[in-house]
């Protein structure tokens, strides 16, 4: 059975191609869905993609991964510069964590240049567009190989 990787997405991201396209571009999150199952399968690792508008939920999932998943690539949109919990809660995994943002939030608003999860984060993506999912699962192969720290 290949590892599993979870591909975690958080708060207005299910309005990709939509919501400010000047930004994250006219991408759907169907369109970044395909093409992290494309990665995947020529990475040789099995993903699990799922977004959500509700923290609670989001804090579930990371919880489950714990000892069944090999990896978690999370865009935690707004609550990377919120949420303490979900920081909280991807250490309490154990799992290896990157962290991915469509556009450079650093380029952006003062106040998208502080992430809680960075600090934890294996790697950090941003600006990349919908290619920084493919990077990180690309960076987890390399990792579970043993090719890289």
């Amino acid at each position: 059975m290949p590892p599993i990787v979870l591909v975690l997405n958080g708060p207005n991201l299910n309005l990709l191609g939509t919501r400010e396209p000047a930004t994250y571009g006219h991408e759907t999150l169907a369109d970044v869905a395909a093409l992290c199952g494309r990665s995947a399968e020529q990475l040789g690792l099995k993903i699990e993609f799922r977004q959500t508008n509700h923290e609670g939920e989001l804090l579930d999932w990371i919880h489950g991964a714990r000892a069944r998943c090999a990896g978690i690539v999370i865009n935690p949109a707004a609550w990377t510069h919120t949420s303490v919990a979900i920081r909280d809660a991807l250490v309490a995994s154990e799992v290896p964590v990157i962290e991915v943002h469509l556009s450079n939030v650093h380029a952006r608003e003062a106040f998208r240049h502080h992430s809680f999860v960075s600090p934890i984060a294996k790697a950090v993506l941003a600006g990349f567009g919908s290619h920084g999912y493919h990077l990180a699962l690309e960076h987890f192969s390399h990792l579970l190989k043993g090719a890289v720290r």
